[in-house]
């Protein structure tokens, strides 16, 4: 098969990475891809919201399938135009993709649809804002409706907080057209966890469960970033209390958005909060978690390939995903100023170095080009991620991969996986193998 992945992140090298190892696979490529995509994929200079271009280069080159990435591609409509010409494509609609584009859309949809969610209400202006936010008390959760590449949400925890973030979404606009609404949502208390699942149209395989680390410092600290590190399994659910999301989240999202007609291929994905009344939808997202896929993918002993063409194909010839028994973690390497304004063309030392450790892949996040040299191109800039027996080996061979890796304005969280780590010290029932 032809193969064409669209992205340019660390969630597209992972997929690229994993692609490559199939079988099945007969050319690559990757649009725009960056350096370390380079290695596995050939690289094509189509920007991700250069819809048609994308459509075209794909039709004139035969491709077998279209697999997209990030959010951005999906809410333009790059998958209608692909379906349009008839390339077949791992990926929702427009319309399915919904259920990420617009936060306001998400939060009515599952209220008609009985999916636990948080108790929330549309603003259109400040004041309404305002008025939200004193009927739920602090904390509070705001988030801009549209796309703001996962900084658009703000939650405040006291009243300075509130009026800097109702100052971002209202005063300044700094995500433009994406805050023209802003959903007010009551805080939920509890763990938060990633539960992935891919997704024919009407059927569902879980991916193996993960946890990101959105908040840009230590100890949870700071703004909200696309997150800083991640790893799987989450080790916050069982195999019953994930089969209990499926049923009770999943799959009556998949079948809402069928019944609205919204067929979803591609996948699903929830952001959950566990409460002490269950859990409860934070966000749905339309396509991998980035950098959750990373640590999935690593996990992940089936081949890749042929069941993304399955679903877009038509349907799963499987019934299951089969995943490694070993942890996976990946520790984000970001450049100072993310995710506001990250320094950037700063040469990157070290990648050899720490790719060479054992169990560990590094891939490429935000990086460049420049005269032979790879240098910081983006906020995101790197993801060190390692396999291990347990989370806690996993944990020390990314971060002693991620101490080989050197430029001036690298920061990364030190903490990931800490806390979970403490509690499996006190608890002998250790981590949950979903």
């Amino acid at each position: 098969m032809k193969v064409l992945v669209v992205g340019a992140g660390g969630r597209e090298h992972a997929l690229c990475w994993k692609l490559a190892q199939s079988p099945e696979l007969n050319e690559l490529y990757c649009a725009p891809g960056n350096p370390g995509i380079a290695a596995a994929a050939d690289l094509v200079p189509i920007a991700v919201d250069e819809i048609r271009e994308l459509a075209g280069f794909a039709s004139a080159m035969a491709i077998d399938l279209v697999v997209v990435g990030p959010e951005l591609p999906l809410s333009l409509g790059l998958v209608d135009e692909l379906l349009a010409r008839g390339v077949r494509v791992f990926g929702p609609r427009r319309a399915a993709a919904e259920i990420e584009g617009s936060k306001v859309f998400a939060k009515e949809f599952l209220a008609r649809h009985g999916v636990p969610t948080a108790e929330f209400v549309v603003a259109h202006s400040r004041a309404e804002a305002e008025r939200a936010a004193r009927r739920f008390g602090l904390p509070v959760v705001l988030k801009a409706d549209g796309l703001a590449a996962g900084k658009g949400v703000v939650i405040a925890a006291n009243a300075a907080q509130l009026e800097q973030g109702l100052a971002v979404l209202f005063d300044e606009r700094r995500f433009g057209n994406a805050g023209d609404r802003v959903v007010v949502e009551r805080f939920l208390e509890g763990e938060e966890v990633s539960f992935m699942a891919l997704a024919d149209g009407e059927r569902l395989l879980p991916l193996a469960t993960a946890r990101d680390y959105k908040r840009l410092g230590d100890d949870d600290q700071g703004p909200n970033t696309g997150g800083m590190g991640a790893h799987s399994p989450s080790g916050l659910l069982s195999a019953e209390k994930g089969a209990a999301i499926l049923e009770k989240i999943l799959k009556p999202t998949l079948a809402g958005l069928a019944e609205e007609n919204r067929r979803f291929v591609g996948v699903l994905y929830a952001g959950l909060m566990l409460t002490a009344e269950g859990p409860q939808v934070l966000e749905f997202n339309a396509r991998f978690g980035d950098p959750e896929c990373q640590a999935v993918m690593l996990r992940l002993e089936d081949d890749l390939l042929p069941i993304l063409a399955a679903a877009a194909g038509g349907g799963f010839a499987v019934s299951r995903l089969h995943f490694r028994k070993e942890a996976a973690a990946v520790v984000v390497l970001a450049s100072e100023g993310y995710p506001e304004r990250p320094v950037k063309g700063e040469e990157i030392e070290g990648l050899a170095a720490a790719a060479a450790h054992p169990a560990v892949e590094v891939f490429h996040a935000g990086t460049a080009a420049a005269a032979g040299r790879v240098v910081s191109a983006g906020g995101r800039v790197l993801n060190v991620a390692a396999t291990g027996q347990d989370l806690a080996e996993a944990l020390r061979r990314a971060y002693a991969a991620a101490a080989e890796i050197r430029w001036p304005a690298k920061r990364f969280r030190r903490d990931i996986g800490r806390r979970l780590i403490e509690r499996f010290d006190a608890s002998p029932e250790g981590f949950a193998s979903s």
